[in-house]
């Protein structure tokens, strides 16, 4: 069973789909401030990585965009996986004292890991990821 839908969640997930096409837009656009979260200590080049990431972000929000409802729960897991597997470039960006995207102290930068959390609330709950693991759950 799935859970009834509202106007929020819909429109909650196309907010969403469209956050992720405009970030992986801004990947290539604004390289540059991208390279503030790649942790120094990454084996990997940040420019490589911030293309890479930046793919990842536009063909998760086209996913979320345009998935059929059946494989909407799959793409909130893969999103909300995402959020979390940057995590880690934002906590670096803190501690290394990096400026990007306007993050110019040490409390911007500290404020801003609190969204992260949000961010993965919001893929699951828009994409009725959340609700349908619970159902699937209750099923078994």
């Amino acid at each position: 069973m799935t859970a009834p839908t509202s106007l929020p969640r819909p429109v909650g997930r196309l907010l969403l789909g469209a956050f992720l096409v405009v970030a992986g837009v801004a990947h290539v656009v604004a390289r540059q401030e991208f390279h503030a979260q790649v942790p120094s200590w990454f084996p990997v080049d940040a420019d490589v990585t911030v293309l890479v990431s930046g793919a990842v972000e536009l063909a998760l929000g086209a996913a979320v965009l345009l998935a059929p409802r059946a494989r909407r729960p799959l793409v909130g897991w893969l999103v909300a996986g995402l959020f979390v597997a940057v995590f880690p470039g934002n906590v670096a960006q803190y501690v290394e004292g990096v400026d990007a995207f306007g993050l110019d102290s040490d409390g911007a930068r500290l404020t801003r890991l609190f969204f992260q959390p949000l961010l993965v609330l919001w893929a699951l709950w828009s994409t009725g990821a959340w609700p349908r693991q619970r159902d699937e759950e209750g099923r078994a």
